[in-house]
């Protein structure tokens, strides 16, 4: 059989897949090895294809004695590095004889590894901080400034706020445990986003006025239903209307607003889009792609300071990402920021 039949032949297995053969030279390759290790490798010694010594090594070893082995195979594509486990298997046939190599890719598996190695990480951060001024504060009551009451007083405060912080974060640790648990689920109750809107402008109205800052609502006089969560739902309103009395300035604006499309071309249907924009300084274009990352901040310290988490948008991402809906972020530095969640709707009657 020729190294194209082979390479055709091997075209039913669904990975990488490379033919070495007893001479150590590639006797044929799948479309998808072709792709990850060059259109040109058919006939060429396997070193020159497959440059890393411990996969090397393994091709060696197996049609020397036969024996399967397993490695790892680093490469990358588009600028991102991507990992495969390798098996190295003797194949000794009237067709062909010398060694199988298939690569499977688990670079989704690395990421994912990777993305729990931060999240541990952040959380520990974020904990030691608040834990560590705790532990300070107690050692003081108890050694100097045991008996005085104003340091009492002071050090109780601080150690209040702490707390609080560290409550916060557990919170929204939860929370968001508990959405993406339900992501894949599509909420089906009925929702008046109208009333969603108004019962959490009204809940956060003295957070806005003690922020000096006006809450403005332009909603429609009818219904605008959509299938959802009204607990999530009214989560997603609260957390950006909050963002938006923190983050846009004393003696500013907050427009809260609720509109229809009865053909919204990112949801391919009728659509309710929610907009809540502020007056402050605005977000540098280079920090909107990563807003909704966990722990994610502009500005750490100022984000502590006012209470933040870090998770908030993030939360919000998975509440609208369940609801099968699009959330889009526009800011210019000066001229405030507007987030709009998109949302599937019943028609209109």
């Amino acid at each position: 059989m020729t190294g194209e039949g082979l390479s055709t032949l091997l075209d039913a297995i669904p990975l990488p897949a490379v033919l070495i053969g007893r001479g150590e030279r590639i006797l044929a390759a799948n479309d998808q090895a072709r792709a990850l290790l060059g259109q040109l490798i058919l006939g060429r010694h396997f070193i020159t294809a497959l440059r890393q010594p411990p996969v090397l090594d393994a091709i060696e070893n197996t049609l020397r004695d036969g024996t399967r082995r397993t490695t790892r195979y680093l490469g990358s594509e588009g600028g991102q590095d991507t990992s495969f486990v390798v098996t190295v298997s003797r194949v000794d046939t009237d067709v062909a004889s010398g060694a199988l190599v298939c690569f499977e890719d688990i670079t989704h598996l690395e990421q994912a590894g990777q993305m729990r190695r931060d999240f541990v990480a952040n959380v520990s951060h974020e904990l030691r901080t608040p834990l560590t001024a705790l532990m300070g504060f107690i050692e003081t009551l108890q050694g100097p400034a045991k008996g005085d009451p104003r340091a009492s007083e002071r050090f109780l405060g601080v150690m209040l706020s702490e707390a609080q912080r560290m409550e916060r974060l557990v919170r929204d640790l939860l929370s968001l445990s508990r959405v993406e648990a339900d992501e894949r689920v599509r909420p089906t109750d009925r929702v008046d986003l109208g009333k969603c809107l108004s019962g959490v402008g009204h809940s956060l109205r003295p957070v806005a006025e003690a922020a000096d800052v006006h809450l403005a609502l332009d909603l429609p006089e009818t219904p605008v239903i959509v299938p959802g969560d009204v607990d999530q739902l009214t989560q997603v309103a609260t957390n950006l209307i909050e963002n938006a009395i923190k983050y846009g300035g004393k003696g500013k604006t907050v427009h809260i607003g609720l509109t229809t499309d009865a053909n919204a071309l990112s949801l391919r249907g009728p659509a309710a889009i929610v907009t809540v924009r502020d007056e402050g300084p605005g977000i540098d274009a280079v920090h909107i792609p990563r807003l909704t990352e966990r722990f994610y901040r502009i500005d750490s310290h100022r984000s502590r300071e006012m209470g933040g988490t870090g998770l908030g948008l993030a939360i919000v991402k998975h509440i609208v990402n369940r609801h099968r809906g699009r959330l889009r972020i526009d800011s210019e530095l000066g001229q405030g920021t507007e987030f709009r969640v998109i949302l599937p709707a019943y028609p209109q009657a």
